[in-house]
């Protein structure tokens, strides 16, 4: 088994694992942890390959910051978008939010 083989099967793995949890996690905060592992498996695979094959390192290493710059940007509106249910509905439960308005 290759270097590439196992860090692309790590990668995979961390993005099971946020599927499975964005699936059957009933909180926000949950949904989001399990976001941000979908994500960052994503940014290893991105970086394994282009670190271990014949293409440019620096372009992979550009697209992995794009992807941090993402998962930061993400995580900032996520929270602050659980903040307002919270205050709303004053529960963080996915299932129990029914309306933003009214």
């Amino acid at each position: 088994m290759t270097d590439l083989t196992l860090f692309q099967l790590v990668g995979v793995f961390l993005f099971s694992v946020g599927t499975f949890g964005l699936i059957w996690r009933k909180t926000l905060v949950g949904m989001l942890i399990a976001l941000e592992l979908m994500i960052n498996g994503a940014g290893l695979s991105i970086v394994a390959a282009a670190q271990l094959t014949r293409g440019d390192a620096v372009t992979g290493q550009l697209a992995a910051l794009f992807v941090m710059g993402l998962a930061a940007a993400e995580a900032t509106l996520m929270l602050a978008i659980i903040l307002v249910v919270f205050k709303r509905f004053k529960h963080s439960k996915a299932h129990g939010i029914s309306r933003m308005r009214g």
